[in-house]
């Protein structure tokens, strides 16, 4: 409760009819915080599904190429609906990326999915999505257990398509091998109507005679394997056929396999949104359009999303599968004061269990937590920096109750939701918050503000120390829905 000598000074101020009521006095904000997603923005369903439509990832084993490959990097070709052909690096602005982490022990076996036709008949080869490397087998036989055995190899092989391609001077003379018997192994399921390879390419230095293609059968796993969980993140859902349908939608990226390291390492790289903040959520799903694999989604958000919403079972010809949604992990312990729960309407302190409240020297309450959903962007609580009854212009420090559970040498990513806003604009006018960690300044917030995302990069040293300081009623500062993100590296 305020001391008499408070309460003197509040009723001096409120004599005048244009006195603000302090925040510890309850009083109302400037301007409003952001604390509903009615407004937030969904994904853009037509978007995605006409570019699914215009987007080409279907390829196989090349005829000119040396069998054994290394697989090669997950390929982005669509961004918000634009086509493109660039790497996970490229466009996730320098983020790296890992392995696609789905190399397991299978616990099955093979199952065939279709037949190849009889060894005197052309046939054709597979062209369908997540392409990944090809071999040659023994071709004293009809060699279908090395192929089978060549998928357990492959980092995220599902599916191999086995056949001949004759006519191919490389195979036949060239490589080492000197079989013909083609083993394509897919990160994906593919079925008969996807043979559309027919061969007709020159292969030897005269015109003819061109590769034929004959005993083309495709074999896939009893089970999938379940994807790695990307570093920094943990599954919130999955696998289902409903993509989430949810708000905070930053955009979304076609990308040519199924590969959650490489979603994470999109949302990662997402820019900022300039209301919403940072990617701390994704959904990554395969489309199926008539039946067949065509693309692979990453639909990014600034708010987490989960199952509830994950009700886009798709559009037309266009059904989602294989959906899972996955969520950013904070290394900051309730970073938007959810914690504070000391009554149920309007009360403040100084600290509590997860954060402290420091004023500087002959101030009082210059730093404090409070619960009351009129002054929190999301949820009941914020943190508030300047005098809470506006007694004192001096500035003060909240810092979390205990430090981070970081990995040194680890990037991480601060966000802050930094308001100053409470007072009118030109009280506001000298509001400031600094970013410190470890007791050195990293970032600073000046003037007048709703709401506003705010991010530093920092480099982690272990159990690091996070703090903000500022504050100078009547420029307050409230701060809200803090994270510290590790980044992929």
């Amino acid at each position: 409760m305020p001391s008499p000598t408070r309460l003197l000074a509040l009723a001096v101020l409120l004599v005048s009819a244009a006195a603000i009521v302090p925040p510890g006095q309850q009083g109302l904000p400037g301007a409003p915080p952001d604390n509903t997603t009615a407004n937030a923005p969904t994904p853009d369903n037509e978007s995605i599904v006409q570019t699914a439509g215009e987007v080409n990832q279907k390829s196989g084993a090349p005829v000119d190429a040396p069998p054994n490959a290394s697989v090669p990097p997950t390929t982005v070709t669509a961004v918000d609906g634009t086509l493109t052909n660039t790497t996970i690096a490229d466009a996730s602005a320098g983020t790296h990326r890992r392995s696609l982490g789905r190399l397991g022990k299978r616990q099955s076996g093979y199952q065939q999915i279709f037949a190849g036709l009889p060894p005197n008949e052309h046939d054709a080869s597979i062209e369908g999505t997540a392409y990944l490397t090809y071999t040659v087998v023994d071709n004293s036989t009809y060699n279908v257990q090395d192929c089978l055995n060549f998928c357990d190899t492959v980092d995220g092989c599902e599916f191999v398509n086995l056949y001949y391609e004759f006519n191919n001077e490389l195979l036949d003379f060239v490589f080492s091998q000197k079989s013909n018997l083609k083993c394509a192994a897919y990160g994906d399921i593919h079925n008969a109507t996807e043979k559309t390879n027919f061969g007709g390419q020159a292969s030897y230095p005269q015109t003819v005679p061109l590769t034929y293609i004959t005993q083309s059968s495709g074999w896939a796993a009893d089970s999938l394997i379940e994807p790695t969980t990307p570093d920094g993140y943990e599954l919130v859902f999955g696998p289902t056929g409903g993509a989430n349908n949810a708000p905070g939608y930053m955009g979304f990226a076609f990308i040519d396999k199924y590969d959650v390291t490489a979603c994470a390492a999109l949302c990662n790289g997402r820019g900022a949104d300039p209301i919403g903040g940072v990617c701390q959520y994704f959904n990554i799903w395969r489309a199926v359009v008539d039946g067949i694999p065509t693309t692979y989604t990453c639909s990014m958000y600034y708010i987490p999303a989960d199952a509830s919403t994950a009700v886009n079972f798709g559009q037309g010809d266009l059904v989602v599968t294989l959906s899972r949604g996955y969520s950013r992990l904070s290394v900051l312990p309730d970073g938007g004061f959810e914690g504070y729960t000391a009554c149920d309407d309007f009360c403040f302190s100084a600290s509590y269990t997860n954060w402290i409240g420091t004023s500087s020297a002959g101030g009082d309450f210059d730093a404090s937590i409070f619960f009351y959903t009129p002054y929190a962007r999301t949820g009941h609580g914020s943190g508030l920096l300047g005098a809470a009854f506006g007694d004192d212009a001096l500035s003060g420090t909240l810092t979390p109750a205990a430090p981070l559970t970081t990995e040194a040498g680890k990037t991480y990513v601060v966000q802050a939701f930094v308001g100053n806003a409470f007072a009118p604009g030109d009280a506001e006018a000298d509001a400031f918050v600094v970013i410190l960690w470890n007791g050195v300044k990293v970032g600073e917030v000046n003037g007048f503000q709703p709401y506003t995302p705010v991010q530093v990069t920092v480099t982690a040293t272990g159990n690091d120390v996070l703090a903000f300081t500022g504050g100078a009623a009547p420029a307050w500062s409230f701060l809200d829905d803090i994270s510290v993100l590790p980044l992929l590296q």
